[in-house]
């Protein structure tokens, strides 16, 4: 009605050109009305997330077409070579269009959904014939698809829950969900296992074997590491190894474990060596350094951002503790407790996996008592420790004893870390963890 009463008194003043001024006018106003309905339908474009990540892949999306969504709510969860990282919309409005399905893979820059936006009461455009076709395609796969798998693409879960289901072969919208907006949890799956029914049982059967090759595309934290260890073999490894007695610090931990203020605590050797190994940076600034793409400028760090190699499901992952100059003790196996949790559960963030200075590796923990580790390029050293044993050893009466002996090896980038300095480092770190009480005084 406001436009209407503009031209009319637009074509009052006009006179006798009205005719031809209307003509002009209603190609402007027409034009107007072809911006305003292009605008209604925005693409909502994947930003960039930093880590000079460039794609990623879509794990879950937790919108569908026709959903109403405000700033800020959830959209979908992407998996990149470093980490997980859920993606929230930038608009108030209508999902109009979900440009990829679930295990795609997403370019940054490119769109992610189209978003009506709200307060615009324009038509949309009728579609292409493409458009047509591709809707015409995917209605034909999901028709192809069986209703339990159509039903578990609509069910929110984190990408860790949907492959624990879909590997026991689990129906999701006959699962309870006890999360946020009615989210299936791990815990939802594993308490429906737990159910003594006929239906549970078949579910959970093994499937037939296949034969055959498989192909399958190198991606997430896998392709992180094709990247990395494919940086780290250019560089020159210095490799030294010890063996470090750990008996004092093995009784530490029992006696520990028995007092009643530490019952949730879960201390293992891993936090006393974290310590042991910021307390030796201290002395050895080198070590904690980066080098630059083409070995011209070191940068020594300030802050221990101590990186704990982990074996996760989703492949190799090395989540970083952060500050650790500044964390006791039992503050380091707090956090690392998280971090071991998180990996479990797949969810680490780009915060979590970014900024490491040093990098430690537990090898141990699942065997093997000697190993030669790699460089995690821009830094220059790492260390990793070996399973723990009972040896015979000779004490300082040369009586044989039993002790209980750790092998520890390091490496270092021989451009820039010699020898001596790294073996001088493992040493501090080694009389540190043989003697506990100098772990604490930083001695």
């Amino acid at each position: 009605m406001l436009l209407s009463r503009e031209i009319y008194s637009f074509l009052k003043s006009a006179g006798n050109n009205s005719k031809l001024i209307f003509t002009k006018k209603r190609e402007v106003f027409t034009n107007f009305y072809t911006c305003a309905n292009n605008a209604a339908r925005v693409s909502f474009k994947l930003s960039d997330i930093g880590e000079g990540i460039r794609e990623v892949t879509v794990k879950e999306w937790f919108v569908k077409v026709g959903d109403k969504v405000s700033q800020f709510d959830e959209i979908c969860e992407v998996q990149s070579d470093k980490a997980s990282v859920t993606i929230t919309s930038r608009y108030d409005g209508i999902i109009k269009k979900l440009h990829y399905e679930i295990d795609q893979i997403a370019p940054v820059g490119k769109p992610l959904v189209d978003i009506e936006v709200e307060g615009d009461e324009t038509e949309e455009p009728a579609p292409t014939e493409i458009e047509n076709k591709d809707k015409k395609s995917k209605e034909e796969k999901i028709a192809d698809k069986p209703e339990h798998n159509r039903a578990n693409e609509e069910i929110l879960c984190i990408p860790s829950v949907r492959r624990l289901a879909k590997e026991y072969k689990l129906n999701l919208s006959k699962i309870k969900g006890t999360g946020k907006d009615g989210r299936i949890l791990k815990e939802d799956i594993l308490k429906y296992l737990n159910i003594e029914s006929d239906e549970a049982q078949m579910q959970i059967k093994p499937s037939k074997p296949t034969f055959g090759d498989k192909t399958e595309p190198i991606k997430g934290f896998q392709k992180a590491m094709v990247k990395t260890m494919t940086a780290s073999l250019k560089i020159p490894h210095f490799v030294y190894g010890d063996e470090i007695v750990v008996t004092k610090l093995s009784q530490l931990r029992k006696t520990v474990k028995k007092l009643p203020q530490s019952k949730d605590v879960k201390l293992s050797f891993m936090p006393f060596f974290i310590k042991a190994a910021s307390n030796a940076l201290q002395r050895y600034p080198i070590i904690n350094a980066t080098v630059d793409e083409n070995c011209e400028n070191v940068t020594y760090k300030t802050e221990h951002n101590i990186g704990i190699a982990m074996d996760t499901k989703m492949g190799l992952a090395v989540p970083v503790i952060k500050n650790v100059q500044k964390l006791s003790i039992i503050e380091i196996s707090n956090e690392l407790n998280r971090l071991i949790t998180s990996g479990r559960d797949g969810t680490f963030s780009t915060e979590d996996l970014s900024a490491g200075t040093f990098t430690i590796s537990n090898i141990g923990a699942i065997g093997g008592t000697y190993m030669k580790p790699v460089i995690m390029s821009p830094q220059l050293a790492l260390i990793a420790m070996g399973a723990s044993q009972i040896l015979p050893r000779f004490d300082e009466f040369n009586n044989v004893v039993a002790e209980e002996i750790l092998h520890l090896s390091g490496v270092a980038d021989h451009r820039i870390v010699d020898g001596a300095t790294m073996a001088r480092f493992v040493q501090v770190l080694k009389k540190q963890i043989e003697n506990p009480y100098l772990l604490f005084l930083n001695l």
